[in-house]
């Protein structure tokens, strides 16, 4: 189920009693005057003021100095409401002040109590009228030079915007308001916007992120004795380490958090920080725990007024019901979370309540009510995913809301709905992919784009457009779905049980890679190398005699894949093998080495089919429209830029020294034979730069890549980097690895920056290295350097599943120009005839089913 989130950490108190107590106090002035002044100052007053009396000025003076000691006297009492989570009392003693200080004209002191009442409207979940007090408070605070109450002010309306799921706009206003902070020495203020901050990457799934955020904190926070803050940083680290699943050491902060809680009486974070104590007792099933600690809060945060942590409560403790399959309690608990999360208009919130109460009817085979809440939830989370968001964040919160996509495709199934769930299977796939490939098409406008996916309708006629059958795989808990789409519109449905697979999907496709790679040990790959120049039907035969001596064969696992994977569905695929078939694989299915699959008979699944793969339908409509737009549109013109072995760069060797990456004499040769065929000149050793490279792919339509890829993250977030020769200024050793233009890695994240506002024009880019299909698996496919030149506009691109052969790839390359560019096939075709012709000589797998083509075939 849906993991539950946390309250919003709620210690702003101290900060704005600082504010106040800074905003209140001011100074006697103590200059002295002389006797001239004096006289000409006491003149002044009296030819000012002789219409009234002595006495009554005196007494409108003391009045003013009791309305003042009246209004400071108020505002305090509001303090102390507030911290002791009493709302709507304080309120009435903030508003009473705000008058006084309003008749006696005292900007600053206004600005306070409006951000005061701010905050107790945005805990009350009254997020407008907390944005409008706040807003009048900025104002103020600008207006009278008050950089310390704008910080504050600031921090606030991050606040505000965080609950209204408006996560770009949160982080605007803590980095400003964090600037400020630090430009006045606020150490206070700085240790709750770095926690705030904590926050905003927690709802985003950032959790190292909001991780480093925290622990900044909490060191502030013990710097300067904030006993409170560091009861709500320590709760804020539980919750990181609860998400991670790290439950002993997510406890541990818990019980430092509310002990602190206790010991300052703030009950509103005491109730959190039960409510969380309740949910991870919970998840380790503990259920008669979970109770007591849930119940304890829910009398907390009814007692304080704590509207949203009652919702909070309410919605875990549905949890554990739904657990112990009391499923009429947890939905009546779920009801009223949504209740509240609706009054106090928490987004995040009610998009994991309806999450929640969809499985509970699911449960309860309800399908109809299941399919409407899980509806209402995933309208929710799209409405979270704006497009303000920077890609990284796209993804990681994607990934805290793709349950629900999958709960919905089973309730769609369960009612034999299977059209809609193709439409929610593709929903819930590649979107921050999709937004960026859009975005390219049009990278001068200033609009951010926002693609609908796609309905039936559109997904036929991408089929159509690609002339293709597409194959859209979506791994569930227990079962694997799987739907074909053929070019005349017609689709297919078949699902496969995985209830009693030995072993996980993820598990059974990863060996199959590693066996197809040749990685199952020693004794296994002698056997294959001795009959790497043997006969295709010597190798069958020698896989024929394994396989019935074992069940952890080579060939068993590419034949088991097979049997998931293709066997379900082998009567609606095409019967002729030039006949396009393009795999929208799903989680680990990406790693899957599609052409080795093997049927019962050892035949291999490229000798069948022709075959290519996609992240989602709804890319491969994209591709089309970039390859319209680059080389293909211009009738096929531009540079050919073919770089092999270039002197090679130094990477991080892991204990903080470095190592140069080997050469690689066959990748020149790969090269050198691969330009000369296509008439041009390749890039060797110490020509094959960065920077050339980096330049001469802005106008390439065709790019070849023969040298080292590498999987580890050298900056921007993004895994991945082609080793070229290093450049510039860099002396001897000296090594910056990242984001570093010269340093001989052209990294993941630098082709995304590069070609940001001009993307690429190539039709083509072969990354004829090791593993460079691979990288992150995430809900948005894989994250690495296909991505990222898919992004940047390359309509095609053929990358490799595992370490290839150097001898072996340099003959499948030639293969492949030969067929493409002399033979005049498509890229789809070219690739299979490749693979085929190196089978006669080098059957095993290894040696020609690494390459995989993404995208268009044409």
């Amino acid at each position: 189920m849906f993991p539950s989130q946390f309250l919003n950490p709620k210690w702003t108190a101290s900060l704005t009693l600082a504010l106040l107590l800074s905003a209140f106090s001011f100074p006697v002035s103590a200059v002295a005057k002389n006797e001239n002044n004096r006289r000409v100052d006491a003149e002044w007053t009296l030819r000012q003021d002789r219409a009234i009396p002595e006495q009554e000025r005196l007494t409108q003076a003391q009045t003013s100095s009791d309305r003042r000691a009246e209004a400071l006297r108020l505002n305090r009492e509001g303090l102390q409401l507030a911290a002791r989570g009493q709302f709507r009392e304080a309120l009435k003693k903030y508003q009473q002040s705000l008058v006084i200080f309003r008749e006696l004209a005292e900007r600053k002191s206004e600005g306070t109590l409006l951000n005061n009442l701010g905050e107790v409207y945005r805990n009350l979940g009254q997020y407008p009228k907390a944005i409008e007090y706040y807003q009048q408070a900025l104002t103020i605070t600008q207006e009278v030079g008050d950089r310390a109450g704008e910080g504050t002010t600031l921090n606030n309306l991050g606040a505000v915007y965080r609950n209204l799921g408006q996560y770009p706009k949160a982080i605007e206003y803590y980095q400003q308001a964090l600037t400020i902070t630090q430009e006045v020495g606020d150490r206070v203020g700085e240790g709750t916007t770095l926690n705030n901050l904590g926050n905003v990457y927690q709802n985003l799934g950032q959790y190292p992120k909001a991780l480093e955020y925290y622990q900044q904190a909490l060191a502030i926070v013990q710097e300067v004795g904030n006993r409170a803050g560091k009861g709500t940083t320590l709760n804020n680290l539980g919750n990181v380490y609860r998400n991670l699943r790290q439950y002993a050491e997510a406890i541990e902060y818990y019980q430092q958090a509310l002990a602190i809680h206790k010991e300052v009486s703030n009950r509103l974070m005491e109730g959190t920080t039960l409510n969380n104590l309740g949910a991870i007792y919970g998840s380790l099933g503990e259920y008669s725990e979970a109770i007591e600690y849930l119940q304890q809060a829910l009398v907390i945060a009814q007692e304080v007024g704590d509207r949203a942590g009652e919702g909070t409560t309410l919605n875990n403790l549905g949890l554990i019901y739904e657990k112990q399959r009391q499923y009429t309690k947890a939905i009546k608990c779920y009801q009223q979370a949504l209740a509240i999360t609706k009054e106090v208009r928490n987004h995040a919130k009610k998009g994991i309540t309806l999450n929640n109460l969809g499985g509970a009817y699911f449960k309860q085979k309800q399908y109809a009510e299941a399919e409407e809440n899980l509806y209402a939830a995933i309208t929710v989370w799209e409405s979270l995913r704006s497009p303000e968001l920077a890609d990284a964040d796209k993804i990681s919160i994607f990934e805290t809301q793709a349950h629900t996509y999958r709960l919905l495709q089973e309730t769609l199934i369960a009612q034999n709905k299977t059209d809609r769930a193709l439409e929610i299977s593709e929903r819930g796939r590649a979107r921050a992919f999709v937004e960026l490939l859009a975005k390219q098409l049009n990278p001068q406008s200033e609009e951010l784009p926002k693609i609908d996916p796609p309905s039936i309708e559109e997904i036929k006629q991408i089929a159509k457009a690609q002339n293709a059958t597409l194959v859209q795989y979506s791994v569930l808990s227990n079962s694997l779905l799987i739907w074909v789409i053929q070019p005349t519109g017609k689709i297919d449905f078949r699902a496969v049980d995985l209830e009693k697979l030995d072993g996980s999907l993820a598990n059974i496709t990863e060996i199959a890679r590693l066996q197809a790679a040749g990685q199952r040990g020693e004794e296994d790959r002698s056997e294959f190398t001795s009959l790497i120049r043997g006969t295709q039907e010597s190798l069958r035969s020698l896989v024929a005699v394994r396989a019935r001596d074992s069940e952890d064969t080579r060939a068993n696992r590419l034949q088991q894949l097979h049997k998931l994977l293709i066997a379900p569905i082998a009567e609606f695929l095409p019967t002729n093998p030039e006949d396009r078939v393009i795999f929208i694989p799903h989680q680990s299915l990406f790693y899957v080495p599609f052409p080795a699959l093997q049927d019962a008979e050892f035949n291999y699944l490229i000798e069948k089919h022709t075959i290519l793969t996609a992240p989602s339908i709804q890319v491969l409509q994209l591709t089309r429209k970039h390859k319209s737009r680059g080389a293909g549109a211009q009738g096929g013109r531009g540079d050919i830029l073919i770089v092999g072995n270039p002197t090679m760069p130094r990477i991080p060797d892991g204990n903080g020294g470095s190592t140069q990456l080997s050469n690689l004499s066959g990748a020149e040769r790969e090269a050198t034979e691969i330009a000369q065929m296509l008439d041009t000149e390749a890039l060797l050793g110490a020509n094959a730069t960065e920077t050339t490279v980096a330049q001469r792919m802005k106008t390439a339509r065709l790019i070849h890549f023969a040298t080292h890829g590498l999987l580890d993250d050298f900056g921007y977030g993004i895994p991945g980097a082609i080793a070229l020769a290093p450049s510039g200024n860099r002396t001897e050793g000296q090594s910056i690895f990242g984001g570093n233009p010269n340093d001989g890695l052209l990294t993941s994240g630098e082709i995304v920056t590069m070609t940001q506002n001009n993307p690429l024009n190539a039709e083509l880019v072969v990354l004829s290295a090791c593993e460079t299909g691979l990288g992150d698996l995430s809900g948005d496919g894989i994250i690495g350097l296909s991505r990222s030149l898919i992004t940047a506009g390359v309509p095609s691109i053929m990358v490799s599943l595992w370490k290839v052969p150097d001898t072996e790839t340099r003959e499948l390359m030639t293969e492949f120009y030969t067929n493409r560019y002399e033979k005049k096939m498509d890229k789809a075709q070219a690739l299979r005839q490749a693979m085929l012709d190196m089978m006669e000589e080098n059957p095993a797998p290894r040696d020609w089913a690494a390459f995989t083509l993404i995208g268009e075939a044409d």
